[in-house]
């Protein structure tokens, strides 16, 4: 049985551009209209003509500059409004203009200060003005889930008959709960007499979280059409997000029974344009197309999806244009990811490494949010080059603040036996520097330190490398952690032991 298409009405440069902060020039809507062509989305609703110049020209340059979606403009059931709408359409490959008006008590009295019949006269007049002009033309009674469902279903039928081909009921407040919105669009296409003459759209605010939610039931019960936005944009919380809506469709076929002909691999590069575009940063956990969405941080997930990826994946990351998911290095990670994090850095390791290896990973995952590949390097290089530990850090503490001086307690392990002492110094990291050598008895001679960071953020591991001359030789030291100060004490102790090791190879091959 060959499933039908739904139509996917785009609105993020109307309803979308309704978000605080998200005003868009005619440049970028431009660009975001071709965008959502290559993206193939069926109606591009390009903004509402009437409410600004601005407006008028970015609907204008979009009708004649993108081809391939029906490209419409918004007008209120104005006479003014229908008349901008058109002649801000009317070099567009296919224009649609749609018209709204309130049916609901409260919106009629408190709002238009209308009564039912006069809306109706309107709505009636003004449909029948567009489709004076075009074809297409599409009708909104606003607030439809709060009106009077017997006088919903007569605008309905009137300005189906008046020349509406597409008729949307909008969740305008997001007030529905799905399964109502659901039966709502049922009962409207079982008693509405000339319904099949039009499409059914709908269009979801997501004021209680629901907007796709509603949306999906409502293509259960009859409706083709959905407007949605990129990234879920729009007034106040926002409408149903595109990319939700239409992979949806596309993972669960067998229980829509539709088919959404969108370019999904398109859906990431149109997410992130229009994130960068507004300013509108997606949120991490955001469904499909949030940082997260196919990150995988849990061992037992990392270790199914290495195994086989529809464990916790229900679609590829490839499908929305992505390359792969992403296995996060963080302090649930398992063994199992781990290395297959470092085979895909080029490392291959025996067992008893990666058991080394992984223990002080986890000791780094415990700090940080998140480990990066530079964290992991550092792990290794610190790892591969290391040499005896004559001198252990076992403890260090530092005190500083305004009007105190410096000072550090530091425990050392030097062949078995602790060492404790303290002191103070110029900063922090002289403070510590100046007991290791009081505990250590040395006076190497510190010809450089510096530090740098691994990677980014406000948890990033620093790496601290130093640099000590002794009477005829300098060791080079390094020591990397979250902790400025504990990695320049690392470094510190690791440069030492160096030293250590060089004099103690040089006793031998003396004897």
């Amino acid at each position: 049985m060959k499933k039908e298409n739904i139509i996917i009405f785009d609105t993020t440069l109307r309803d979308g551009e309704q978000s605080p902060g998200a005003s868009m020039n005619i440049e970028e809507k431009l660009k975001i209209a071709h965008q959502l062509a290559r993206l193939k989305v069926d109606v591009i609703e390009a903004g509402f003509a009437f409410s600004s110049q601005g407006d008028f020209e970015a609907i204008r340059c979009v009708g004649m500059e993108v081809k391939g979606p029906v490209i419409c403009s918004l007008a209120r059931c104005k006479a003014q409004d229908i008349d901008v709408a058109w002649n801000a359409l009317k070099d567009a490959e296919k224009p649609r203009i749609h018209t709204f008006i309130s049916t609901s008590d409260i919106h009629l009295k408190h709002q238009f200060s209308m009564t039912k019949e006069q809306a109706l006269e309107r709505a009636v007049k003004m449909v029948q003005r567009a489709k004076g002009y075009v074809k297409d033309v599409e009708f909104s009674p606003m607030d439809a889930t709060r009106s009077d469902f017997k006088y919903l279903c007569k605008v309905i039928e009137e300005t189906i008959e008046a020349g509406a081909t597409t008729v949307n009921i909008p969740d305008t407040v997001g007030y529905s709960m799905p399964h109502e919105f659901g039966a709502l669009i049922r009962r409207i296409k079982e008693t509405v007499p000339n319904i099949k003459k039009a499409v059914i759209s709908v269009h979801c605010h997501n004021d209680l979280g629901l907007a796709t939610a509603n949306s999906l039931a409502a293509l259960k019960n009859g409706a083709t059409q959905v407007e949605c936005t990129i990234n879920g944009l729009g007034e106040r919380a926002g409408n149903a997000a595109l990319e939700e809506i239409v992979m949806a469709v596309k993972t669960r076929k067998d229980f829509f029974h539709l088919n959404a002909t969108a370019n999904t691999k398109e859906i990431m590069k149109t997410s992130n344009m229009v994130s960068r575009i507004t300013g509108l940063v997606v949120q991490s956990n955001k469904a499909i197309v949030g940082a997260n969405a196919f990150a995988h941080e849990s061992g037992i997930h990392q270790d199914g999806v290495l195994k086989m990826k529809q464990t916790y994946e229900i679609m590829s990351p490839s499908s929305i244009g992505l390359k792969r998911s992403k296995l996060v290095l963080g302090k649930h990670s398992g063994r199992h990811a781990f290395r297959k994090h470092l085979n895909d850095m080029g490392y291959e390791f025996s067992d008893d490494k990666i058991n080394n290896l992984f223990e002080r990973f986890k000791n780094l995952a415990d700090q940080k949010k998140e480990v990066f590949e530079e964290d992991l390097e550092a792990i290794i290089a610190d790892d591969t080059y290391r040499i005896p530990e004559h001198y252990i850090l076992k403890e260090l503490f530092v005190s500083s603040g305004i009007g105190s001086k410096p000072n550090a307690k530091v425990t050392i392990c030097i062949e078995g036996e602790d060492f404790k002492a303290q002191g103070g110094g110029d900063g922090k990291v002289d403070a510590a520097f100046r007991v290791i050598k009081k505990i250590t008895k040395t006076k190497y001679k510190l010809v450089s330190y510096s530090v740098k960071s691994i990677t980014g953020g406000t948890d990033a591991q620093g790496e601290v490398s130093v640099r000590l001359k002794g009477k005829d030789q300098i060791v080079h030291g390094t020591g990397a952690d979250t902790d400025i100060i504990l990695a320049s004490a690392k470094a510190f102790i690791n440069a030492l032991n160096r030293m250590h090791y060089k004099i103690s190879k040089k006793k031998q091959r003396s004897l």
